[in-house]
């Protein structure tokens, strides 16, 4: 009996080993696995890291696909530079003082003009004639393309009128211009609104065609009015073709009055030209071009402001 209770107790000690040898293979083995998997995890981040280094450094040595936005001096450059060789130019004798003068000496003439006063007075009647053909065709293109673009009546009845009106130049209405409405400021300002309309008119009807059908459908699903849909929907989709339309209006206006204060005017930027041309003085004539020049670029970046400022929800190239 002694030696069955010795052969049980030998066995059950040789299993108990046995039970801690295997558990501790078992550890072992665990702990190999474990210490591969940190090991992968460790190397699968450097990887990422690598993969992060690598794109940021290709971001950056990489050409840019999109051209950074010009600040005031980048948009200058061009006029600074035409500037500079026309002074150039003249000062070494490739340009004829009578029939072109120097910027410095149009500079030098222009702020005598101001200081005596005829500048100012002649600037004022000019602006007077261009802001207010522009603020009239302004609102007659936008109220037409508003027209047209949403109704099938006021397509039939003015596009075909505006395309007509584009094909003909402001310079061939003179004659009729002046038989119907006389020689005085109506005609003028009358002249420069028709020649401002066409602009708006084409790029806001352009956009207001552009509009994506879905918000139409969304507008009807949800019950708008038609003055509820033109002040939610068409309004805001046609503001980038009404921005581009005035940028070409606010200079087409300037344009159109110089040949317009060339017709029985007694004040104006284009009567000083005028009379300027009939005594030979060129600085004078200078002066008026570059007042016109930097009119036109003044009124148009205050457009492109007014529209970085309206559209700044856009996520465009150049916004």
């Amino acid at each position: 009996m002694s030696a069955s209770t010795g052969t049980s107790s030998t066995a059950a000690g040789l299993g108990w080993t046995d039970g801690r040898a295997a558990d501790g293979r078992a550890a072992a083995a665990a702990a190999s696995t474990a210490g591969r998997i940190g090991a992968g995890h460790a190397a699968g981040g450097q990887a990422g890291r690598a993969v992060e280094h690598r794109a940021a450094a290709s971001r950056t040595s990489a050409p840019s696909l999109v051209p950074r936005r010009l600040g005031a001096w980048g948009l200058a450059a061009g006029p600074l530079f035409v500037l500079v060789a026309w002074e150039l130019a003249s000062r070494l004798g490739w340009l004829n003082p009578r029939l072109l003068a120097a910027p410095s000496t149009a500079l030098a003439t222009g702020l005598e003009l101001l200081q005596d006063g005829t500048l100012p007075a002649h600037l004022w009647a000019s602006a007077q004639r261009a802001y207010i053909g522009l603020f009239a065709g302004v609102l007659a293109g936008l109220a037409l393309a508003l027209a047209a673009g949403l109704t099938r009546a006021g397509e039939a009845a003015f596009d075909s009128l505006v395309q007509v009106k584009r094909a003909v130049p402001t310079l061939a209405l003179i004659p009729l211009a002046i038989l119907w409405l006389g020689i005085g400021e109506v005609m003028k300002i009358t002249l420069i609104a028709t020649s401002v309309l066409v602009p708006v008119y084409i790029n806001t009807h352009a956009a207001l065609r552009g509009i994506d059908i879905r918000y139409v459908e969304l507008a009807q699903s949800v019950g708008l009015s038609r003055p509820e849909f033109i002040r939610r929907v068409a309004l805001p989709g046609a503001l980038p073709g009404f921005f581009t339309g005035l940028r070409l209006a606010v200079t087409m206006c300037w344009t159109a009055l110089v040949v317009l204060e060339q017709i029985n005017t007694t004040e104006g930027i284009g009567y000083l030209m005028n009379s300027a041309r009939d005594y030979g003085q060129t600085d004078i004539i200078v002066v008026g071009l570059l007042i016109y020049a930097l009119l036109g670029l003044l009124s148009d970046g205050l457009v492109r402001l007014w529209e970085r400022r309206a559209l700044s929800y856009r996520k465009a190239l150049g916004a």
